[in-house]
């Protein structure tokens, strides 16, 4: 159970986060980053390089989904980089942050190494696709959080990534749906990928996408750059170990199945080759040194994806030293240049000419990342170059392998230029100094930068130090590739600082030598950037107002205050509907119940009712007949044996009226007189909805046959739920989860008509006084209902108390006694002497609320038994209980709630209802 607990560990810290900033302020990085290293030992220690670790803790096990983990090379690997470099980076934030902003950042931070935790360390589809969606959350909330000007870069981001999202969704419920399973390691490894091409290459072009998206590929790199808006250490985390690591993680992951399809390599290779030229050059057209290590990023990701297309055990070696290089020296890189901008107030390259006196360690520490950036031994990155290099040679033919090479080559050249170009304003002596005209920049009063200067100085050594011991690697990275290539870790060759003289060095030393000079030639010239009249910015801009646009045109269909406008769409889909029910005919049904008069009466009587609406020129008289229809089918449901649905039919009635007449006071008193031709057009459109509702009961009461699922629900409902009552079992206990989303619909049902009558326009419009009052004094009208009440009122609450408690075995349920109980609450406002104040003045959204919380809490405690929502059963003495009580308690509070706050509000009148307003969010907060 390591493996659960490290992840519990982690999730555990976010938690913890906001306790530890109360504490310790900003220092609170420290704790944090010593739980990650905790979290990172107990992963450690779960490592076994002789066998695969597995562990799993059930979820939802009618769906097959668990908790499944898998520790193997590569989850070490990626677990490694991101617990490591996330504690460098909380330590690293303890003294570059201010107070102000602390608790936020800490959690978003912690949530976002959790995430990638669970995401490199995820055996189950369902797990991984939920963790992926965690880090894209994450991150557009740290860019967010950085600012005014951050609101659209991160909205950008969002959109990016959230594409990429749902083509890993689509990657996801395919391999489900054609594999049967959501063990990602048994999905991995089914005979589909090699005996269905179509399938192979549909979703190995999924996640190729989904990955691109995340780790900043043409056409979606544009994000990358556009979100260096956020603080250094969110920079430093998001480009070295989190974001952009999860898009490779998910390449190396799939990599072993999807290269059965013929298009996953050159796709990977293609666009990550272009992505790399293509980051380089924009990278060294950047005077800022964080737009350049963005653009540098996009570049070296490039690398990393068209590696990973080659796909060889020397590839995949390549990759993961490469994952562990770039980690150490882009995360060196953006503290580096965060504490630059701190101890100089710049990071203009053309302003820090000179600033080696005044840097000096610091300058030193980013000028050994960008020495391992350029690929310059004895640096790690020197390695992982070559390595990438000779990974290209030995790719395909000899034509194809020196093409792929020699673009990578150029792609370093440009590696070289831009990496110099980065240090050369640090660098001691002439090549730092500022050319003549210029000012050096000035030194600023900062915090105490040591405990930066510290964070920035582990990861670049560690790139020094791991270059000369480079076999050190090897535990670290062989696994990693022999996992990704999907053989032995034998049979993968050892990474070393030399491996002889060969073509790859000899790139290696071409593209240092031209590269150098390269960045000395840009030295002391302001190097423009390209102009663009398309970028991948203004894409996403465009792509985002489109997508809005569609929104709103598509919202222009029902955005009407005219009922007639928002029955198109139901009335087409009727339509659609109607003409599929003659294929489903089955001939005439069959019924064995004589037809009684009394059913002709109350047929007769449910007509009457319908036509009187549709005369009426009375608003008043429209709801008295709609009341008359629906009382008639109360009494017909009765007569037909139904008395659960009946009663349930009654209140529903009984209350609709109740709204509509406290709604008819704030309109007028006579309906608007249609034109003859919408008149001819309602008929038509009434006698088609009437046919098609007479022919669908004709068709399905014609299948006489139970069907498979009413049978089982019948055998076994008393057996697996204690209850004889079906209906109910089946919205709290087999359904549940359906029900507990109508319920998160009645909560928001409820803030919805509290914001929308609380708008001034809605309380401020003038009630009409004086349309139905019989007497001139309100108390004596009120007098028969007062009496009434105060008798039947009590009655109604302990019978709502009752159809609760009963619902499971007979008729009743949490629906019905809220019905119950919200009809009581109605006879007493009816009854009240005036409507100024609110009888029930406690707040019916925290009602709303309360139902939701008790709901998915019960839900929680299904998991002790494996699943969330599934029932708890227990005796006391004779007495059998269930939590699915419980959870029809929050579905009594939820449905209680919103007709509260419907009665509430519309109940009362204008000028009091914006006095408690102000009373209810009082008692809200």
């Amino acid at each position: 159970m390591t493996l659960l607990v490290a992840v519990a560990a982690a999730w555990l810290l976010v938690a913890l986060a906001p306790a530890f900033v109360r504490l310790t302020g900003r220092h609170a990085g420290w704790p944090l980053a010593a739980g990650m290293l905790a979290v990172l030992g107990l992963v450690i220690s779960a490592w076994n390089p002789q066998q695969v670790v597995r562990e799993s803790l059930p979820w939802i096990p009618a769906l097959d989904v668990a908790l499944r983990l898998r520790l193997n090379g590569l989850a070490l690997l990626f677990a490694v980089v991101v617990l490591a470099i996330g504690a460098v980076v909380l330590v690293y934030s303890s003294s570059y942050l201010r107070q102000p902003r602390s608790p936020g950042f800490y959690g978003l931070m912690t949530a976002f190494a959790a995430a990638m935790l669970t995401l490199v360390l995820a055996d189950d589809l369902v797990v991984l696709f939920v963790a992926w969606e965690l880090t894209t959350l994450c991150s557009y909330l740290l860019i967010l959080r950085s600012g005014p000007a951050a609101k659209e870069p991160a909205t950008r981001t969002l959109l990016v990534t959230a594409a990429g999202g749902l083509a890993l969704l689509a990657a996801v419920v395919t391999l489900i749906a054609r594999t049967g399973t959501t063990e990602l390691t048994a999905a991995l490894a089914h005979p589909l990928w090699r005996e269905d091409p179509g399938f192979a290459t549909v979703v190995a072009v999924l996640v190729a996408l989904a990955a691109m998206t995340k780790s900043a590929q043409f056409p979606f790199h544009s994000w990358l750059p556009d979100a260096m808006v956020a603080p250094a250490p969110v920079s430093a985390y998001l480009h070295a170990a989190a974001m952009v690591k999860a898009g490779i993680f998910l390449l190396m992951l799939f990599a072993p199945a999807a290269s059965a399809a013929a298009i996953w390599s050159p796709l990977l290779v293609g666009v990550g080759l272009w992505t790399a030229l293509m980051g380089a050059f924009f990278a060294v057209r950047r005077a800022d040194m964080k737009e350049l290590l963005a653009y540098s990023t996009v570049s070296q990701l490039g690398l990393l994806v068209a590696v990973i297309g080659v796909g060889t055990p020397t590839a995949m070696l390549a990759a993961s030293a490469h994952v562990v290089a770039h980690a150490l020296f882009k995360s060196a890189g953006f503290m580096g240049v965060g504490l630059v901008e701190k101890r100089t107030g710049t990071r203009i390259l053309t302003e820090l000419r000179g600033s080696w006196g005044m840097l000096r360690w610091d300058a030193a520490m980013l000028i050994l990342a960008a020495v391992s950036m350029a690929g310059i031994p004895p640096m790690l990155g020197f390695i992982s170059k070559e390595l990438l290099l000779d990974s290209f040679l030995t790719a395909a033919s000899p034509a194809l392998s020196w093409t792929l090479a020699i673009v990578a080559t150029a792609g370093a050249v440009l590696t070289v230029a831009y990496s110099l170009r980065l240090v050369l304003p640090l660098l001691p002596g002439r090549l730092g100094a500022a050319q003549p005209g210029e000012h050096g920049p000035q030194a600023r009063a900062w915090r105490d930068t040591r405990t930066m200067s510290v964070a920035v100085s582990v990861p670049a050594i560690l790139g020094l130090a791991l270059g000369a011991g480079a076999p050190l690697l090897d535990p670290l990275v062989r696994p990693a590739a022999a996992g990704a290539a999907r053989v032995d870790a034998v049979s993968v060759s050892g990474i070393y600082l030399w491996h002889g003289v060969n073509a790859a060095l000899l790139l290696s030393v071409t593209a240092i030598v031209l590269g150098t000079l390269v960045g000395l030639r840009l030295r002391g010239t302001p190097v423009p950037p390209t102009p663009q009249r398309w970028s991948g910015v203004l894409a996403v801009q465009y792509a985002q107002r489109g997508i809005i646009a569609l929104g709103r045109r598509v919202g222009d269909l029902t955005r009407s205050d005219a009922p007639a406008a928002n029955l198109v769409v139901p009335i087409v889909l009727i339509g659609a509907a109607a003409a599929a029910l003659p294929a489903m005919w089955r001939g005439w049904p069959r019924y064995d119940e004589p037809f009684l008069v009394l059913d002709l009466l109350l047929l007769l009587l449910v007509a009457a009712g319908v036509i009187a609406v549709s005369v009426a020129t009375r608003r008043l008289t429209a709801i008295i007949s709609v009341g008359v229809a629906g009382f008639a089918v109360v009494l017909w449901f009765l007569v037909l044996g139904a008395s659960d649905v009946a009663v349930t039919q009654l209140l529903v009635e009984i209350l609709t009226v109740v709204v509509m007449v406290l709604v008819l006071r704030r309109m007028p008193r006579r309906l608007r007189p249609s034109r003859p031709r919408r008149r001819v057009l309602a008929v038509i459109a009434a006698l088609a909805a009437g046919a098609t509702a007479t022919l669908a009961a004709l068709v399905f009461t014609g299948h006489r046959e139970i069907s498979d699922v009413a049978a089982f629900f019948l055998r076994e409902a008393k057996e697996l739920t204690g209850g004889t009552n079906i209906v109910n079992t089946i919205l709290v206990d087999f359904r549940a989860l359906d029900t507990l989303g109508e319920l998160v619909v009645l909560g928001i049902a409820a803030v919805s008509i509290t914001a929308l009558l609380e708008a001034r326009r809605a309380v401020d419009r003038p009630v009409r006084e004086g349309t139905s009052a019989a007497l001139s004094n309100a108390r004596a009208n009120a007098v028969f209902l007062t009496t009434v009440g105060r008798i039947v009122a009590p009655v109604m609450v302990v019978g709502s108390a009752y159809a609760l408690l009963r619902g499971h075995n007979d008729p009743g349920g949490g629906f019905i006694a809220a019905l119950i109980g919200a009809a009581a609450i109605a006879l007493i406002y009816l009854a009240a002497p005036s409507d100024e104040i609110p009888r029930i003045e406690r707040s019916y959204l925290a009602i709303a609320g309360a139902g939701v919380v008790i709901a998915v809490g019960t839900g929680l405690l299904g998991l002790l038994d494996g699943s969330f929502l599934r029932p708890l059963h227990f005796d006391i003495g004779s007495l059998h209980l269930t939590t699915a009580l419980v959870f029809d308690l929050g579905v009594y509070l939820a449905v209680f709630g919103v007709i509260l706050a419907a009665i509430n509000r519309l109940g009362l009148s204008p000028a009091e209802a914006v006095r408690t307003d102000r009373s209810s969010e009082r008692s809200v907060r």
